[in-house]
């Protein structure tokens, strides 16, 4: 279900507005959407997964990646909602890889060490191998 990426950052494939609850127990305080919605049918749209997450006290963020791929703006919008919270995160998208692409992108633009994030995604099931080269762009240039 909920993949441990580091102890304030767990990613996930879709999930369900029942595991809102679930997400809640584990200390999460912010549900951040990387799916948009229609993608495929019968996934709960995104305003469904919101409306159960405010309801439980959770924060909410949509920050829809497609088909299209990544931009700087959407980075941005993770390294916000990342600094903006205390708790843990829970991003979720089909699979879970695009939640972390996304969180290893706004790390190394962060600053973070992309040797070091990457080796966190790993450990969760996750290869940041197609962002990398983004990620060391973005630490040479801090």
């Amino acid at each position: 279900m909920f993949r441990t990426i580091t102890d304030k950052f767990l990613a996930s494939p879709q999930i369900a507005i029942a595991e809102i609850a679930e997400a809640a127990k584990q200390g999460v305080t912010l549900v951040i959407n990387n799916r948009p919605d229609g993608e495929d049918p019968g996934q709960p749209e995104g305003a469904a997964i919101e409306a159960a997450a405010r309801e439980a006290g959770l924060d909410y963020a949509a920050i829809p990646v497609t088909h299209a791929g990544f931009s700087m703006p959407q980075v941005e919008a993770m390294r916000a909602a990342l600094d903006g919270n205390d708790g843990k995160v829970l991003a979720y998208c089909r699979s879970g890889t695009r939640s972390t692409l996304l969180w290893a992108l706004a790390e190394a633009h962060g600053g973070r060490d992309p040797h070091a994030i990457a080796e966190e995604a790993a450990a969760g099931g996750y290869d940041v191998g197609p962002v990398r080269s983004l990620m060391d762009a973005f630490a040479a240039a801090k």
